[in-house]
């Protein structure tokens, strides 16, 4: 039989999302909470991803909390285990070792109207009784594995790119790579010149634009570690720079033509055979899908041991992937690099609120509704971080949490201030954000671009991605409005504005 432990807080996740909230948790001198890994460490994706090659595609200086600068990243692109050490050691600054329970998965979740407490159920049997519930899991963090037929009859190794077997030795080894994500560019070089045979099943091309990664000079750390504010003006420059590709995106695609003759150029140049740049050139408006950076992807197709297959894949069998076109590759390995559930990853919350109501259960009915990509009407106290339409494709996320844990802790302290159990948003004013982010993602490239991706949900609407600059979420979430919320004691009464 399983304990009830009582505190104030629970956050789900030690990623970017889980530790930064913790961080403004212990910032706003709040020690009543704790914080629910199912892994042994901290580090989220960063944690988890391991495959060769694994790196950010955000400059380093921007994809760190604004608050734990860090002056002497190695490169302006950084790799995992860099980002993953910068984890561990803002992580260990801030003490948040002793609020974490690890090898704690969090199974379900209810509201307890009487209470007015969520029940957090845990795979240890324990249940955490909390005022509140923050949602840090972030969405790439379940892996999507397409299924092929006859793969249960496979007799060499079969693994996606967030799972990878570091016990398998590929070298000298016949390898199928299913699917051409961000993961994919990025091992495929990597792996590549110890294969004896790599063929590549790509669905859809992606757009990759040339990586503008370089070592960070000595001087460049040492200034950044020696003059206040010379870090912070250069990510402030970053920033604007990224920050003006958000334009191309929404509405303006003719800017995002003359970037794809650029990326047009890098193909041409980088393949020799004209018949396979052409394969490896995508037909739909770039930034539909995910706009890749990578300098070895391109030219590791001009390797005589690289082959790429666009038509698809028939079957698997015990030693071999047959292509739709008949022919069959002997294979030693399967690497699926096909991206995580990112809509459809809410599919798998369990998550009770008011009234008994099934979170899941609506979304998948009804289409996922929220105010500002954090609040759930009908869901009191419960608030999600780089929750639906808060994605991003031009800026740093990490921008996005702490915007959205400023705002948290904001609501937190609106129902200490009035004494109150709790606040759930008015129904009105998350229709009205969601009407507004679907009127603006109406005109951007995701929706007329010409392409499916992983930002649209099975009914084809975007529920990822957030629309338009950032600085305007970040306005936006600089403060509760007492407007959009309703206190609840027992019963629910207004906000005072």
């Amino acid at each position: 039989m399983g304990k009830l432990i009582h505190t104030g807080v629970v956050v789900v996740g030690t990623g970017f999302s889980g530790m930064g909230m913790a961080i403004q948790l212990r910032r706003e001198h709040r020690d009543d909470f704790v914080i629910l890994e199912k892994a042994q460490d901290f580090g989220g994706t960063w944690r988890d991803n391991t495959y060769p090659g694994c790196a950010c595609d955000i400059q380093s200086h921007m994809y760190s909390f604004s608050f734990e600068q860090k002056p002497d990243w190695s490169r302006s692109y950084a790799p995992q285990p860099e980002i993953w050490q910068y984890m561990r050691d803002v992580a260990a600054k801030w003490g948040l070792a002793r609020y974490t329970r690890f090898g704690t998965e969090v199974t379900g979740a209810r509201w307890d109207e009487e209470e007015n407490r969520w029940h957090v159920a845990t795979g240890t049997g324990d249940t955490y009784v909390a005022q509140f519930l923050v949602a840090g899991v972030g969405a790439l963090h379940l892996p999507s594995i397409p299924e092929l037929p006859g793969i249960e009859k496979f007799q060499g190794a079969a693994f996606h790119s967030a799972q990878w077997n570091h016990d398998f030795d590929l070298t000298g080894k016949r390898v199928a790579v299913i699917g051409t994500g961000a993961s994919a560019i990025q091992f495929v070089p990597q792996i590549a010149p110890k294969v004896a045979e790599l063929t590549l099943f790509q669905r859809t091309a992606p757009w990759v634009m040339p990586k503008p990664d370089h070592p960070m000079p000595p001087w460049s750390q040492k200034v950044f570690a020696k003059i206040p504010g010379a870090q912070r003006g250069y990510r402030h420059l970053l920033y604007w720079i990224n920050e003006m590709r958000a334009v191309g995106f929404n509405g303006h695609q003719g800017i995002l033509k003359y970037a794809s003759k650029l990326a047009e150029w890098n193909i041409k140049r980088s393949v020799k055979d004209p018949a396979l740049a052409a394969k490896l050139t995508p037909d739909y408006v770039m930034g539909c899908k995910r706009v890749l950076i990578s300098n070895d992807y391109y030219p590791t197709f001009n390797r005589p041991n690289v082959h790429l297959d666009t038509d698809g894949v028939a079957e698997v069998r015990e030693n071999s992937v047959v292509g739709k076109d008949g022919r069959v590759h002997e294979v030693d390995a399967i690497i699926y690099g096909t991206g995580f559930h990112v809509t459809d990853s809410f599919d798998y919350l369990d998550i009770t609120g008011r009234d008994g109501r099934d979170l899941a259960k609506e979304w998948r009915d009804n289409g996922i509704n929220t105010h500002m990509g954090i609040n759930v009407e009908g869901f009191p106290n419960l608030f999600f971080l780089l929750g639906p339409n808060t994605g991003l494709g031009h800026n740093s996320v990490v921008f996005m949490i702490e915007s959205q844990i400023r705002y948290i802790a904001s609501a937190l302290r609106l129902v200490d201030h009035h004494g109150a159990a709790a606040l759930d948003v008015r129904r009105a004013a998350q229709d009205r954000f969601n009407a507004d982010i679907q009127r603006k993602l109406a005109d951007g490239v995701w929706t007329q671009g010409g392409c499916m991706s992983w930002y649209l949900d099975s009914q084809g609407v975007n529920r990822t991605i957030w629309p338009g600059f950032t600085w305007r979420y970040w306005l936006q979430t600089r403060k509760v409005d007492p407007a959009d919320f309703e206190l609840i004691t027992r019963t629910r009464v207004p906000v005072p504005a």
